[in-house]
């Protein structure tokens, strides 16, 4: 029987995977397999000799901010129960602050009788999708406010993910929403309210939808979408898979057929094409979890690029003429060093070595650990090595199975750094009796130059108890949700509560120099920021919201200066190619760079 067809568990993949390692590899991960622990859901382990420093402030409740997130379970161990879910970081009513949207779940079983497997989070979460306005403007007061109902924005479905973006370029974001069952467009009417145009807009779709992302890949000034499908799951054809002490469990992608992405033009007036064939990107499917839009071979067009759960992860290089191809085994970037695929879930594309092009961070399933596809291209050949091991982050990835992350400059020194958020799929062994045994802790990492090559340590321990909480992350979403200059984190939990991360940074003395970028104009998403500060390197970052799990980003681009304290100037270069650049931009303070205002960059 071919493996499509035949149930599998996570397990028992991870089981043959590690068979085919080499043998040093084998022993470096029987060393950390012998580290395992159990931890309840939701407190703090206990800690020996720890740092007190607390790097992020866990202020969700404090903030207003009271949502759970409901799987619905029922005990049949559906499929779409343990992969959400996520959330969007966006300014829908353009008061210059942030303001939250958040992914519900709902039962799935077709019967009401159906006894529920494992317990719902406390709390009594509405039904349906939540909006959440951000009073910091005008107000001045951090503090969330449930605008649902009268935005119009709850759509009751068993959602996924989210993506942002002004598709019909009228000034208002809006949201491109995934579920399990439908696929929504909610058009921002800029009056506070929201609108279903899915019909309309020619992008609805009923199969499987997790990660989108909107994206100009033709550079026509119109923002593109791209969805990422997963597999072929319905209730009715809901398999049974068995964890290895035969307890029933999750089953592995593998059971089902993958189901093609999808690509939509964006022929303006409101209407989308489905452009998937004649695009090449319906040449092959994988069950897609992940997504990002970027320039990985730097020829000035926007490729893109997907993790796969447990496939060869997909590379789609922009061929300049409506069409992709993929390459993403030639680039390097479809499995990992030692030649075989990953359980990849989350993706963060950034310039995390400031040499000017875009690498790669792939999460991946417990006993793999998360990837890092160091780019080495030159002259138009995308090609990328596997530096996880160089970089330091195999082992402490290695017993997590990780969903969304993020680059951030968490410590604005200028070097960006790692979050992580995790959870797993399956039942993990340590925490066999308990009601949701499936929580890990998250991890943060801080980029670290000890006089030799970089590298990553984590420093969740100094992070505050907002890290030693063990939970089950999903969605992480990047963004100045206070407007202090420095990078807070949002992390939705399956089966539990939204955390929200306030990053302390700015509170210490002297604070450490930072600037906010925001682009507006035709080919904001999607354009690329350079800053030049006094005696450093330019540092790069994609103007895009995508990435992550499930989750859309802050649109701004936040810089963390290090030592500097003047910025000569500010480049940027659009999407479709046009560059400009800024001088005398002030530090500490966020600048709107419009296009067509700045000097024109050669």
């Amino acid at each position: 029987m071919d493996d499509v067809d035949r149930p599998q568990n996570r397990s028992e993949r991870g089981k043959r995977t590690s068979q085919r390692l080499p043998a040093g590899v084998l022993w470096l991960l029987g060393s950390m397999l012998a580290v395992t622990a159990s931890i309840s859901p939701g407190q703090a382990p206990a800690k020996s000799g720890a740092a007190t420093e607390r790097l992020f402030e866990e202020v969700a409740a404090a903030s207003g901010l009271r949502f759970d997130h409901r799987t619905g379970a029922t005990g049949e161990f559906y499929l779409p129960e343990i992969m959400g879910a996520g959330v969007a970081l966006f300014d829908f009513d353009r008061d210059g602050d942030l303001d939250l949207y958040l992914i519900q779940g709902r039962r799935l079983s077709p019967s009401p009788e159906a006894r529920e497997s494992f317990p719902l989070p406390p709390g009594g979460s509405s039904p349906g999708n939540r909006l959440y306005r951000n009073e910091l403007i005008p107000s001045g007061t951090f503090r969330f406010t449930d605008v649902t109902k009268a935005s119009g924005a709850g759509i009751d479905h068993y959602g996924m993910g989210v993506a942002t973006g002004d598709y019909d370029a009228d000034g208002n974001v809006d949201l491109y929403v995934t579920g399990f069952d439908q696929n929504v467009l909610l058009r921002n009417n800029g009056d506070g309210t929201f609108r279903d145009v899915t019909t309309a807009a020619g992008v609805g779709d009923s199969r499987w939808g997790t990660s989108a992302a909107f994206f100009d890949y033709d550079r026509d000034g119109n923002l593109d979408l791209y969805v990422c499908k997963y597999v072929d799951f319905t209730v009715a054809g809901n398999k049974q898979c068995l964890a290895p002490t035969g307890e029933r469990d999750y089953c592995a992608p593998s059971a089902y057929r993958p189901i093609p992405d999808q690509l939509f033009r964006n022929e303006g007036g409101g209407r989308f094409r489905d452009v998937t064939v004649e695009s090449g990107i319906g040449k092959v499917a994988g069950p897609a979890l992940g997504v990002v839009s970027a320039d990985f071979n730097q020829d000035g067009w926007i490729d893109l690029y997907i993790a796969n759960d447990g496939a060869a992860n997909h590379l789609w290089l922009n061929q300049r003429n409506g069409t992709f191809e993929e390459g993403g085994l030639l680039a390097g970037a479809a499995y990992a060093a030692d030649g075989m695929a990953r359980a990849g879930m989350g993706i963060a594309a950034e310039d995390f070595d400031r040499d000017g092009d875009i690498d790669l961070l792939v999460t991946n399933l417990t006993r793999q650990g998360s990837t890092l596809y160091r780019n080495l291209s030159e002259g138009g050949d995308a090609l990328f090595e596997d530096a996880t091991i160089d970089l330091r982050l195999t082992q402490p990835t290695f017993l997590s199975t990780g969903f969304g992350v993020s680059w951030l400059d968490y410590d604005l020194d200028g070097w960006l750094d790692l979050f992580m958020a995790n959870g797993a799929v399956t039942l993990l062994p340590a925490l066999r009796g308990e009601a949701y045994p499936f929580h890990q802790r998250n991890q943060l990492f801080r980029q670290t130059h000890q006089g030799g090559p970089a590298f990553f340590q984590e420093v969740s321990a100094a992070a505050g108890s907002s890290l030693a909480l063990s939970e089950v992350s999903r969605g992480t979403a990047v963004g100045d949700l206070d407007n202090d200059g420095a990078p807070d984190l949002v992390v939705t939990n399956n089966n539990g509560p939204v955390r929200v991360l306030r990053n302390r940074r700015l509170r210490e003395t002297p604070p450490p120099a930072w600037v906010r970028v925001e682009l507006e104009g035709r080919g904001a998403l999607g354009g690329r920021v350079a800053v030049m500060a006094a005696g450093e390197a330019p540092q790069w970052r994609r103007a895009q919201t995508d990435g992550s799990y499930l989750s859309a980003h802050d649109p701004r681009l936040l810089f963390g200066l290090g030592r500097a304290r003047q910025i000569e100037w500010i480049g940027v270069v659009w999407a479709d190619g046009t560059r400009e650049f800024w001088s005398g931009l002030a530090p500490r303070q966020g600048h709107r760079l419009r296009r067509g205002t700045g000097t024109p960059w050669r």
